[in-house]
């Protein structure tokens, strides 16, 4: 029972930890320079034509200058394909080059070498961008000196208890980024929302060392950046500003939800971070020991006061996070945060021992 409660004590102290980082990254919403940063913006796609004319759509309403900025998108071997439409700022299509297990990385890595733009950005073809990103992260680069600039991402959720816990999840993931960044420890970050100069990908040989691993394009990237000597903690950036929030669409399924999280959860064994690492086995041991608590007041080992301030406790602390970081995200209210809570620590706990030994189906592919 003691080592339990120490396990839980370092956990809670962790939390704590990334809620004072999160205080700590400073609001910027500045958007009043003239713009003159060039961008390119790298969609990697696959069957995505439903999606793609509604994300060319939110990138055309941008309010930015369109000879600043060009778009390409990298088709990963679709079946239904997608037929340019006509816009105001150049897009081009190309096809995927395949050379690792990891297509998203090998279709970053095919675009690299046709930017022209001194930054590139990385988004989902899934994805709205909203009017003012590019004029945020332009303002942002001009006042200071930043290689890599990571932003947020959240949910167009509907009203079904899926999409809210999907929500509730990703606001943990965001509020744990950004408490990394504001602790100086910045090892995550979404590849949805994800800025860097073509340079620095050069200088880091790209995703050379991890191309093994079928996703991660976005954190190992960074974790390179980090650890780098040229850019480090200086010129990694996290932008909070509600000017750049990036919106995607939650799944619609359980079985896809799962797999989805056991394709996160795989790279954390890869991270060049021990930060990371650490944190990651202490929020499995976490939800682990809430899933054993529940297990021994059922066998009748612990009484149910125990099992009462356990969860309490828990809830508590991560729901702190949870609710600054989802008023950053979303001005919707939170729902379902008892019921999630409740549920989460069962599906964190299956996803982390699934990633250790099963395979997922992603994108009609098996990894």
């Amino acid at each position: 029972m003691f080592f339990l409660i120490f396990i839980l004590s370092i956990y809670f102290a962790a939390i704590l930890l990334l809620i004072y980082g999160f205080t700590k990254v400073k609001s910027f919403d500045s958007i009043g320079l003239k713009p003159k940063t060039t961008f390119t913006i790298v969609v990697p796609f696959r069957n995505e034509a439903e999606n793609l004319p509604v994300l060319l759509k939110s990138t055309s309403r941008m309010n930015y200058p369109t000879g600043l900025f060009e778009v390409i998108l990298v088709d990963d071997e679709s079946t239904d394909k997608f037929q340019n439409i006509n816009s105001k700022f150049q897009v081009s299509i190309i096809d995927n080059i395949r050379v690792s297990n990891s297509p998203k990385k090998d279709a970053i890595s095919t675009a690299i070498p046709l930017v022209k733009t001194d930054w590139v950005i990385t988004t989902d073809a899934d994805c709205v961008v909203p009017e003012n990103w590019l004029l945020s992260l332009d303002n942002y680069i001009q006042t200071h000196q930043v290689a890599l600039i990571a932003g947020a991402v959240t949910y167009d959720c509907n009203n079904s208890f899926l999409h809210h816990f999907q929500q509730l999840d990703l606001a943990s993931l965001q509020g744990a980024t950004i408490g990394s960044f504001g602790l100086r420890k910045a090892f995550m970050c979404n590849g949805a929302n994800l800025a860097y100069t073509k340079s620095l990908f050069e200088e880091l040989n790209g995703f050379e060392g991890n191309n093994t691993i079928a996703s991660g394009d976005d954190v190992f990237l960074l974790q390179k950046a980090m650890q780098s000597q040229t850019f480090g903690t200086e010129k990694v950036h996290y932008l909070k500003s509600e000017n750049t929030i990036v919106a995607t669409k939650p799944l619609d399924n359980w079985k896809s939800l799962f797999y989805q999280r056991v394709r996160w959860a795989s790279k954390t064994g890869s991270y060049q971070s021990n930060f990371g690492k650490l944190l990651g086995l202490l929020v499995v041991a976490g939800n682990l020991i809430s899933v054993l608590s529940y297990g021994l007041w059922v066998m009748g080992f612990i009484p149910l006061l125990y099992l009462f301030l356990l969860f309490f406790l828990k809830f508590i602390v991560d729901s702190i996070l949870i609710y600054r970081t989802n008023q950053f995200l979303t001005k919707n209210k939170i729902r379902y945060l008892v019921l999630s809570s409740l549920l989460y620590p069962f599906f964190s706990v299956s996803v982390a021992l699934y990633s250790l030994f099963g395979k997922y189906e992603w994108k009609g592919r098996r990894f």
